[in-house]
């Protein structure tokens, strides 16, 4: 299905296109890792949602505008179009503001005609007049990186860095890992451990298999065990470690501060000059971790267009509503909460 405005026409991404829209988006400074087009064959493969990776053209036939947009009919939580659902970022990324237009008014076209609630645009900074934003649940973090290790070592605050300097006292061991099984392991029990489902192994399978270039498993052994494990993204610059977590044992020895400082050595000598630790909701205890690192807070500014709602969604943990669900979910053991887990976190988007 295509459209347009004015000069330009929006199309919908096929296979064909993937190159020109991977290029375009390579180029893009408002362009993210999570706009780039095997998002689409990730997220279908993998929860069975439908995708709408819009692209705008203009009279040339040149892209100047993409917006990847996921269709999420949850019977719990309703029907959404996020950009970009399991991301935490999104929205357009163009070239022009016609492009933005057409792109928008294209979304919101998909809105209707699918009967969603709401249109959200995960944003880094709101800029669309007319739709709601939400910017004091979520915050990113991100600073840049020394060209010399010792320095990053150096700058991260003294209380942190001693977590750091223990855990490479405790002799912990950080390997690259071909495939997602041990970080799958424990990424599952860390979840559980929090109260939240965890995804399938499927998933992480399929970021890894999409992106050979841009995505690694580092996972942390201490005396043979896997004790923590982080799946990363590179993009342009930048390094985003993204699924991470740890077992009940890593603890003791520090083996998540220095898991995230390995991701954060190894980056920088392979080049990479910025550190994106990604989103946590203000109030928590990944929030203040991040903080610990000397990293400041970046309001998100999380835009909604309201279809047929009319209140902005409230599908966190901090909702009360769901704080018994997540009690219990904490108390499954956790064969059951890896079996079970998937089929609830594919909604939550």
């Amino acid at each position: 299905m295509t459209g347009g405005s004015g000069n330009v026409r929006v199309r919908e991404l096929e296979p064909s296109s993937t190159g020109r829209w991977d290029a375009f988006v390579a180029e893009c400074p408002s362009a993210t890792f999570f706009h780039r087009a095997g998002w689409k064959r990730v997220i279908e493969e993998a929860f069975g949602h439908r995708t709408f990776f819009l692209y705008a053209e203009d009279a040339a036939g040149a892209i100047v505008g993409v917006l990847p947009l996921v269709l999420i009919r949850s019977l719990l939580f309703g029907r959404s179009l996020t950009s970009t659902a399991f991301c935490v970022y999104g929205g357009p990324a163009t070239a022009s503001a016609s492009a933005e237009e057409a792109l928008t008014a294209r979304a919101i076209e998909i809105a209707r005609e699918h009967g969603v609630l709401h249109v959200e645009y995960r944003s880094r900074a709101a800029t669309r007049s007319g739709w709601q934003t939400k910017s004091s649940l979520y915050a990113t973090f991100r600073k840049a990186l020394d060209p010399d290790v010792e320095k990053n070592l150096a700058a991260i605050p003294r209380k942190q860095r001693a977590m750091v300097r223990k855990g490479i006292s405790a002799n912990l061991i950080s390997e690259i890992d071909a495939t997602v099984d041990r970080m799958h392991a424990v990424y599952a029990e860390s979840v559980r451990n929090l109260g939240t489902p965890v995804f399938p192994k499927k998933y992480f399978a399929l970021l890894q298999r999409e992106f050979p270039d841009a995505c690694e498993v580092l996972t942390v052994v201490h005396g043979g065990i896997p004790v923590s494990s982080v799946m990363s993204f590179f993009f342009r610059d930048e390094v985003l470690p993204y699924y991470g977590g740890g077992t009940f044992g890593a603890r003791a020895v520090a083996a998540n501060d220095f898991m995230y400082w390995e991701v954060m050595r190894r980056a920088v000598e392979r080049g990479y000059r910025l550190f994106d630790f990604g989103r946590s909701k203000y109030g928590t205890g990944a929030f203040q971790f991040k903080t610990h690192w000397g990293f400041e807070p970046e309001p998100l500014q999380y835009e909604y267009y309201l279809v047929r709602g009319d209140r902005l969604p409230d599908v966190t943990p901090l909702n009360p509503k769901f704080q018994r669900l997540i009690a219990a979910w904490k108390r499954l053991p956790l064969p059951i909460a890896t079996f079970v887990g998937p089929w609830i976190a594919r909604d939550l988007g």
